[in-house]
């Protein structure tokens, strides 16, 4: 099993990148730990240095204090420390550790660090955050915070347990999108909203059948990038982004976009467990990869003065051909392209401005709002009546900082207060996972969810995808 790698390994690794780092240190003094000083900078893994990994945590956890890159992929860490030289001019790469086994780094250095920030594909965002909560360490996921329902709960009641800082890794969270659209609704700017559309541009799915067994590249460490779910042997569409369109692996485009466009309603309309989920509309996907296009309909009861919603999903992509969908056939669904609700189609000619190929409108008996992917741009359609309506008060805390930065500083201060912490994430991730139990059961087969209990009532067949199983030697 891996674990830190040599220093040839590395130098390897940097020349196949062109990094100008010449080796790796493999010796460190003791950090400062969080909460000793208000000032104090956190110790930070960063698991997963890809990608995400590699554009923002990398860079964000530098300018904190970054003790260990683990990454099953060896250039990453090439990759990632000429990054780092380009971005944090005061990082000293050659004092950071490697991994690519991060169940070895927490037995390597565990106790020396604060928190971990987490990049890696969906099915290794459980087992890593697990690890660090129990060992009473703060932990940063990308979206979405798990891979299945069960997982999402039993992170949120562990950052509960251990009263460790946690965060997911939706940033519009922390913007002042979205508490301007909970200011609005929350002042009854569009009345008592029954009806939400969240569209996405994303294509996280496929077709046919699993592509030809290929050697697995060089530097990767296949066995630990394959981790918790069942083995199979290196093909393409997997690394480093096509996960996203494996049920194994990732959770399609509602995993990889649902978290930050449907963060809006959750949080304004004080969402929780929907009562039902449905497969309107699908196109493309196997049993293996999700769909290439869907639209997707929770249903969600009164919540205190509020009254039912139903929330609609459309992502991806559009049969080329009339009737090549599954599900109920309409013109919006039959011209290619990208899914739009027909009321997004209808007020892009008269809202006053183009709306976004990532949205979402929320529909009231008094008007309709739209806000942009991450929440940008809340606005009251038409755009006159943003002039109109009385600017509500802020209400709503703001964020200093960004996301990292409110998580860094909520693991300064040793307190669970980030703004998406497991807790607030866990709700909008079961949401999420619960659309993926959905595109599994198929066209028309409502699955009727009992979240106290945590189970589909009607259709048990799917309660087996409420917990994901693990491979041995990769559970808590």
């Amino acid at each position: 099993m891996s674990s830190r790698v040599s220093r040839r390994g590395f130098l390897k690794a940097s020349a196949a990148v062109g990094s100008m780092v010449a080796g790796l240190g493999l010796g460190r003094g003791p950090i400062i730990l969080a909460g000793g000083s208000p000032n104090s900078k956190v110790g930070v893994a960063v698991i997963g240095c890809g990608g995400q990994g590699g554009s923002a945590h990398l860079p964000n956890a530098a300018r904190q204090q970054l003790l260990a890159m683990c990454d099953v992929h060896e250039p990453n860490w090439a990759k990632g420390m000429k990054l780092l030289e380009q971005k944090v001019t005061d990082v000293k790469v050659d004092k950071v550790k490697t991994y690519v086994d991060y169940r070895k780094m927490f037995d390597e250095i565990g106790k020396e660090i604060d928190a971990v920030s987490i990049a890696t594909p969906n099915h290794h965002h459980f087992l890593p955050a697990m690890i660090a909560m129990q060992l009473g360490k703060a932990a940063y996921v990308e979206k979405p915070m798990a891979h299945s329902v069960q997982q999402a709960r039993q992170m949120a009641e562990a950052s509960v347990k251990y009263k460790v800082p946690t965060q997911m890794g939706n940033q519009g969270h922390s913007g002042e999108g979205y508490r301007r659209l909970c200011e609005y609704l929350w002042a009854g700017a569009i009345g008592k909203v029954t009806e939400v559309h969240c569209w996405c541009d994303r294509r996280n799915g496929g077709m046919g059948g699993r592509p030809p067994t290929l050697p697995v590249p060089a530097g990767m460490h296949w066995e630990e990038w394959i981790g918790p779910s069942p083995y199979r042997d290196y093909h393409k569409d997997l690394h480093p982004h096509e996960w996203h369109n494996w049920y194994d692996f990732g959770n399609g485009s509602l995993g990889n976009m649902a978290c930050h466009i449907m963060d809006g309603a959750v949080w304004a309309l004080k969402l929780k467990w929907p009562t039902s989920v449905e497969a309107e509309v699908i196109t493309g996907g196997t049993n293996e990869q999700y769909p290439l296009g869907d639209r997707l309909r929770y249903d969600f009861p009164a919540r205190g003065d509020m009254p039912p919603v139903k929330v609609y999903w459309w992502d991806g992509k559009k049969p080329d051909v009339k009737g090549d969908a599954k599900g109920e056939d309409q013109d919006n669904v039959s011209k290619g392209g990208q899914f739009f609700p027909p009321l997004v189609l209808e007020w892009q000619k008269k809202a006053g401005f183009k709306l976004e190929s990532n949205g979402t409108l929320y529909v009231g008996d008094k008007g309709i709002m739209y806000t942009a992917c991450y929440g940008g741009s809340p606005t009251l359609l038409p755009v006159e009546k943003m002039k109109e309506y009385p600017v509500p008060e802020k209400s709503i805390p703001r964020v200093k900082g960004g996301h990292f930065g409110d998580f860094y500083e909520a693991v300064r201060a040793g307190k669970p207060t980030a703004c998406s912490n497991f807790e607030v994430a866990a709700v909008l991730t079961e949401i999420v996972c619960l659309g993926n139990l959905a595109q599994k059961a198929g066209v028309g087969k409502k699955v009727e969810w009992d979240g106290a209990a945590m189970k589909c009532t009607n259709l048990p067949e799917l309660n087996r995808l409420v917990q994901l199983p693990y491979r041995k030697g990769w559970t808590v």
